[in-house]
């Protein structure tokens, strides 16, 4: 007699019920942020939104009026410079919504007829809709903006190193912030061999470089884009510092629009063998020498930015200098956007701040040096949004 087994139906998970699915939902919205977070990135927002609009408004010529017509006088000044970033169609939406919006509203708060009231209640549906249609605009013109921008940071992401490479007697740290979506700032570690020299260890070299282009977002990205490629093609038929810079400078200044898109560069080649370190500093911050006794060593500016003009060669060139490391000399290389990070009391967290971290005790390998000074800019900056791109390379001579 056949063995009949029973058959087990499949019980459908329970449907959330309706709290559930508001707390999911909320979650979703908000990516798991609480509202003390939320209205932090709000205020960040909104405080970097109103210094967009109020860049363009003429504030002194506000103060001479009194202080009734200064307020409407601004407030129509900072909603024409938002009308003005729209495009001439969207204005007019704009406007539009506006009219239908603020027209009907002093007669429905302050009359009884009902017919005039259910006319102007439809003023004020169709203003709210077009305005609904006009924030639907622009947010598709953002998330189109958005795409584009996830995938060129994807692309500049493969023109810099993800993991600092294996050097002799060196420990290396490298870690970069962008302003926006993508950077203007550069930063790499190369192996730089002599032409006609065996490969060997007493023989080794390499180029370590941070730059930073004028600019921000977009416009810097493409910048620093063509000085990778530049780098990239000049290095191998470059013997020294002088005749590498000399290529990225040309190059540079027939691109350079007339010197408004310059860059400030910081290069430096390496030996392991003997520890030499010989620089140039093309107009960038000052790199900080930090010797083992912890003594601070700046190593200044030893010629223009790349992209202003050829230097003169009867002052110098580039000023190539050399330097000799010690077991447990510290370099760390950084761009502006460090020390000139503000808080929301516009105070810029400065030099004098890095250096105290820098003074700290030594024994930190470069990857702790370099988490401890950029978690030391977070908490001075807070919630102010980020104005520049930071970039900040830690080299450690062992």
């Amino acid at each position: 007699m056949p063995s009949t087994t029973p058959t087990r139906t499949a019980v459908p998970p329970p449907k959330p019920r309706a709290g559930e699915r508001v707390q999911n939902y909320w979650r979703q919205v908000t990516e798991g942020a609480d509202l003390g977070q939320l209205w932090k990135q709000f205020s960040a927002d909104a405080r970097q939104s109103y210094a967009l609009y109020s860049r363009e408004v003429d504030w002194e010529a506000l103060q001479s009026k009194s202080r009734f017509r200064r307020f409407f006088s601004a407030t129509w000044a900072v909603f024409h410079s938002m009308l003005m970033k729209l495009s001439p169609a969207r204005r007019v939406l704009l406007l539009a919504a506006m009219v239908l919006l603020i027209y009907p509203l002093p007669t429905m708060l302050l009359t009884n007829q009902v017919a005039v009231e259910a006319g102007l209640l439809k003023m004020f549906v169709l203003g709210s809709v077009l305005l609904f249609i006009l924030l639907a605009l622009e947010l598709a013109d953002r998330v189109t903006m958005k795409r584009d921008l996830e995938i060129a940071r994807e692309i500049q992401h493969w023109l810099v190193p993800d993991n600092p490479p294996t050097v002799a007697n060196a420990d290396i740290a490298f870690a970069t912030r962008p302003a926006n979506t993508v950077s203007g700032d550069y930063y790499d570690v190369l192996p730089w061999p002599r032409s006609g020299q065996i490969t060997a260890p007493e023989n080794e070299r390499w180029l370590i470089v941070v730059a930073d282009v004028a600019g921000k977002s977009i416009p810097a990205a493409l910048l620093m884009a063509t000085f990778q490629a530049s780098l990239h093609t000049l290095i191998g038929a470059s013997e020294g510092l002088s005749d590498l810079l000399a290529g990225l400078n040309g190059y540079a200044c027939a691109h350079s629009q007339g010197g408004r898109r310059f860059t400030t560069a910081f290069f430096a080649a390496y030996e392991p063998a003997s520890r030499r370190l010989c620089y140039i500093n093309a107009g960038h911050n000052a790199p900080i020498l930090k010797r083992a006794n912890g003594n601070f060593e700046p190593l200044n500016s030893t010629s223009l930015p790349l992209g202003i003009m050829a230097p003169d060669p009867s002052t110098g060139g580039f000023g190539e200098t050399e330097r000799l490391l010690d077991p447990g000399d510290t370099l760390v290389i950084y761009t502006d956007g460090l020390v000139e990070a503000v808080n929301a009391q516009g105070t810029e967290y400065g030099d004098d701040r890095m250096l105290a971290v820098l003074r700290a005790p030594g024994g930190l390998r470069a990857s702790d040096l370099l988490h401890t000074l950029f978690n030391d800019v977070e908490r001075f900056v807070g919630e102010t949004h980020q104005q520049d791109d930071i970039t900040c390379l830690v080299f450690e001579a062992l």
